[in-house]
């Protein structure tokens, strides 16, 4: 688990958006005040904009090098691969726990998944990686649906749109993905044409 204070630090490189906690009035004021201090920098090199493309990609689903890599390499080989490498990552168990609003961050949602709480079609899965399909279905657990962590749900995801992709039922607790996510750089902050220039070095 990574610190308040790295993930600031990091967020000023890559951007607010790749973590929950940097997305505050706050933390966007201090970025402001922090901008116009700072020295003016010649343009980047074409290496170092793809990494810092990449490095959001990963922080923003919190996967490891080799996973998105792995996820880049089955991507590139389809017809369309920005459209692609988004549904690999938006159907992830745990990108879909936290786009349903059944946990407050992404980082919540991987550990909902890794201790067992969560069934996809019936059956428990504890890989947060685990990919899911139109029409499969995510619950809570019988033995979880009491549990704190679900407790106040509704509350914490208040606020935040469900894709239209999904079907969320808050009072049952149950997710049913019934389309697949399409990949819309005027919706995303993610640019994978810049990730995949990066892997093609």
């Amino acid at each position: 688990m990574l610190p308040v204070k790295s993930k600031y630090k990091i967020a000023k490189r890559l951007g607010a958006a790749i973590f929950e906690q940097t997305q505050t009035q706050k933390f966007a004021l201090s970025e402001a005040r922090a901008t116009k201090s700072r020295p003016r920098r010649r343009g980047a090199s074409d290496y170092g904009r793809q990494l810092l493309e990449k490095q959001r990609v990963r922080y923003t689903y919190g996967i490891t090098e080799t996973q998105l890599s792995n996820y880049v390499k089955k991507a590139y080989t389809t017809a369309d691969p920005s459209q692609s490498l988004h549904k690999m990552l938006e159907m992830r168990a745990d990108s879909i726990v936290y786009r349903a609003g059944l946990a407050p961050t992404r980082r919540a949602a991987r550990q909902l998944v890794s201790h067992g709480h969560l069934l996809v079609n019936g059956s428990r899965t504890t890989t947060p990686s685990h990919h899911v399909g139109k029409g499969d279905s995510i619950t809570v657990r019988e033995g979880s649906r009491r549990s704190p962590l679900f407790a106040s749900q509704s509350e914490e995801s208040e606020g935040r749109q469900t894709p239209q992709w999904l079907s969320v039922d808050r009072d049952a607790l149950t997710v049913q993905v019934t389309s697949e996510p399409q990949y819309s750089p005027a919706e995303t902050t993610l640019d994978y044409k810049t990730v995949f220039e990066f892997y093609s070095r």
